[in-house]
């Protein structure tokens, strides 16, 4: 790091590639006139954007606190916070933010930001932390540089978010964690937004042509027609319940999608069960986007093909827009079966490209890795 001057704080925004790279960057633009305005008595602050796989290969926070430590010796910068999209973990806590005063470093964890407002409390996170790292130096008894508390909505009494233990050997002086079912949802569903669970539909490019597919046959099939029309809601639901849910666990297992640990203890155990829940809900998530564009694909193939009169004379009921509904309804409902067989045509990298972030398929990649050996 070089010589910190009185006017000019230079900030390095060290982000892994993909989205947290695309949250630096927005950030980057309004951050140095908020820090100047914020932080008052005439100092400037420049903001510069590094986009690194600083994760790569570990998930350990001691590690990745060091990497980031070695990574700000090496540049010209006054502070690094450095931003990653994999849930952290410390003593049993999901960690938020590690600060060290001493080294003037913070590492950010932005799953723990929740899956909304996302841009907005990244931003607030990196302001506190830039704050407290650029304010005036506690020294403590044994002479080192002491922590300064974060503060603003970051912490509010409405955010699960709390000062967690920090221990002596650590290079962090100060450390926020979140706990308690709302912290756990709020991890959640950050995992799952970090996943974009919304690119799954165009990843599975053969699956969506065996749906497709099927739909279309499905459309002008008239025992279809006749299911369609005397099916009751209760069963449409349930048909449309037990697909989604075929073509969910079809793609977790074909693809090998669940996360496995070979530790024993009850950290592991909730690290993996939540791994496992975000994979649920993103898979989940992209399955019911398909199968919702199949519907509005089936009507409006519906709308095109059938014949008034031929479908009354074989189901004996007219077709109205109802009977369009339905008949689309349940169409999606057998589509999102073939959409699950034609998803053993993907490949196991595909579909796991589709479903998770980059910096998640470098995690469950070297734990198959280390398993392998």
């Amino acid at each position: 790091m070089r010589v910190p001057s009185q006017d000019v704080t230079v900030v390095a925004l060290l982000a892994d590639p993909d989205a947290p790279t695309e949250i630096a960057q927005r950030m980057a633009r309004m951050l140095p006139g908020r820090l100047a305005d914020r932080s008052g008595q005439g100092r400037r602050f420049d903001v510069e954007v590094v986009s690194e796989p600083f994760t790569a290969g570990t998930e350990d926070l001691s590690t990745l606190t060091r990497r980031v430590m070695e990574r700000g010796r090496e540049g010209n910068w006054d502070i690094v916070v450095a931003l990653t999209d994999l849930p952290l973990h410390s003593h049993g806590r999901k960690v938020v933010v590690d600060l060290s005063h001493e080294h003037g470093l913070a590492l950010l964890s932005l799953p723990t930001l929740g899956g909304f407002r996302l841009q907005t409390r990244a931003r607030q996170a990196v302001e506190e932390a830039v704050l407290s790292l650029a304010g005036p130096k506690t020294i403590g008894p044994e002479g080192s540089a002491g922590s300064q508390p974060l503060r603003g909505p970051f912490v509010s009494r409405l955010a699960p978010i709390r000062p967690g233990q920090v221990g002596e050997e650590e290079i962090a002086d100060l450390r926020y964690v979140i706990s308690g079912p709302r912290g756990y949802l709020r991890v959640l569903l950050g995992m799952v937004r970090a996943n974009r669970p919304w690119r799954l539909v165009p990843g599975l490019s053969k699956a969506l042509a065996a749906a497709l597919a099927t739909g279309a046959v499905a459309t002008v099939n008239s025992t279809i027609w006749n299911l369609a029309t005397y099916l009751s809601t209760p069963r449409l639901v349930i048909a449309m319940v037990g697909s989604v849910a075929l073509m969910i666990g079809w793609l977790i297992v074909d693809a090998n999608l669940w996360h496995r640990t070979d530790e024993v203890s009850p950290e592991a155990r909730k690290r993996a069960a939540l791994y496992n829940t975000s994979t649920v809900v993103t898979v989940g998530i992209g399955v019911l986007v398909c199968y919702a564009g199949l519907v509005v694909i089936n009507l409006v193939w519906a709308l095109f093909i059938l014949n008034e009169r031929l479908f009354a004379s074989t189901t004996r009921t007219p077709l109205h827009a109802a009977e369009y509904w339905t008949l689309s309804w349940f169409v999606a409902s057998v589509a999102t079966v073939g959409g699950a067989l034609g998803s053993g045509l993907e490949s196991d990298e595909a579909i796991r490209a589709a479903a998770y972030s980059k910096r998640e398929q470098e995690r469950r990649t070297m734990l198959r890795d280390d398993r392998g050996d």
